[in-house]
């Protein structure tokens, strides 16, 4: 568990140390538009916050996280069968049009209101 509020910390701190390094990239050029100075390129001392900041976030973050499923479909489904691979309950529907089809159907009778709004 210690392992984890650590890497919680160090992420927070990364997030903290990229925020500055914006800040400081804004600063600069602010600096660079009073004195009236071309912008070229950032200063090398933000370049490496900004690539070190982005290390520790990516790093601390997959750490966070934890434990990533397989990318290969083939790791979810060996343990399943044919039958159900094919199976998707939320696809079930029992009432539809579908039974009209049936020669055992049976029409139900409705009030004579719903009758006379279906005729022309």
């Amino acid at each position: 568990m210690s392992g984890k509020l650590f890497n919680k910390v160090l992420l927070i701190i990364g997030f903290l140390s990229l925020a500055h390094a914006a800040y400081s990239a804004a600063h600069y050029r602010t600096f660079l538009r009073l004195t009236e100075q071309e912008f070229t390129k950032l200063p090398l001392d933000i370049v490496v916050q900004i690539v070190v900041s982005l290390v520790v976030i990516i790093y601390n973050l997959i750490e966070v996280v934890g434990n990533f499923k397989e990318i290969r479909a083939t790791v979810d489904m060996q343990a399943k069968s044919w039958d159900t691979l094919g199976n998707f309950p939320s696809f079930y529907h029992f009432n539809h049009r579908g039974k009209a089809l049936s020669p055992s159907y049976v029409p139900e009778n409705g009030s004579d209101e719903e009758t006379a709004a279906y005729e022309f």
